[in-house]
């Protein structure tokens, strides 16, 4: 067999119930340089669901796929006021990341038209001190 054993593997309840609303909110475009390629665009949770972060817009961004990775190991985060920040640690690391340190220090490209469906400041500073590197 080329694959293995099968075996079963449960889902995450409520994953498009989160993904909808956020991509809809976010106009189909990712927050932080606005691509519009909507296969690569990720609900990306601030809190993460498996930590107790809810499945509510205010807990979710729309991101690259890239930007969503870099979002959930911490190398990048969102402040209060909305603005991306870069870790130092991309270039650490991998002796890169000359792509993203471009967007560090900048608003979010795109936000929600509705208050209520920004990102929440509760969240953003549970990411920006329980996950970015800094």
């Amino acid at each position: 067999p080329r694959l293995g054993a099968e075996s079963l593997t449960p889902g995450r309840l409520g994953t498009g119930a989160f993904r909808g609303p956020v991509t809809e909110a976010y106009n189909r475009r990712c927050a932080i340089p606005g691509e519009r390629t909507l296969p690569v665009l990720d609900a990306a949770h601030i809190k993460p669901y498996a930590e107790m972060g809810p499945h509510l817009i205010a807990n979710g961004l729309l991101l690259r796929s890239d930007f969503h990775i870099l979002f959930d190991d911490g190398y990048i985060t969102i402040t209060d006021d909305l603005r991306v920040q870069v870790s130092g640690k991309i270039k650490e690391k991998f002796e890169n990341g000359r792509e993203y340190y471009q967007y560090g220090d900048r608003p979010l490209l795109i936000t929600p038209k509705h208050s209520d469906e920004r990102p929440s400041p509760d969240f953003l500073r549970w990411h920006n001190t329980e996950r970015f590197l800094s």
